[in-house]
C-alpha cells in the first residue's frame, strides 16, 4: 500500500508542466494533445507499459488526438508518490 504524499514540493514541477490539482477531491490532471489519433493511442500503449510496470494504473480517456489523464491513488485515497512517478513518466513519453 502506498503511503498518501505529504510533501507537496514534488508536485511544483509537474504544476509546471501543465498537471493541475483537482478540486474536488486529492488527484492531478493533465490534457495531452497530439498530432492524430495514432500518436495519441501510442502514447496511451507506451504510457500502460510503464504503468503496468509501476503497478499503478492511470485514470484516462481518449477522443480523437487528445488524451484527458487523472493520477490519484486509491489505496491511500489521494496522492502518492507512485502519481509523481507515473506523471512525470508520461510527460517524457508524451515529449
Amino acid at each position: 500500500m502506498a503511503d498518501r504524499l505529504t510533501d507537496r514540493s514534488a508536485l511544483e514541477p509537474l504544476f509546471a508542466a501543465g498537471w493541475a490539482l483537482q478540486t474536488d477531491r486529492d488527484a492531478i490532471s493533465k490534457r495531452y494533445m497530439f498530432k492524430n489519433f495514432v500518436e495519441a493511442f501510442g502514447f496511451m500503449t507506451r504510457a500502460a507499459l510503464w504503468a503496468e510496470k509501476l503497478d499503478h494504473h492511470p485514470e484516462w480517456s481518449n477522443v480523437y488526438k487528445t488524451v484527458d489523464v487523472t493520477l490519484t491513488t486509491h489505496d491511500c485515497d489521494g496522492l502518492s508518490a507512485l502519481d509523481v512517478r507515473l506523471a512525470q513518466k508520461m510527460d517524457q513519453l508524451a515529449a
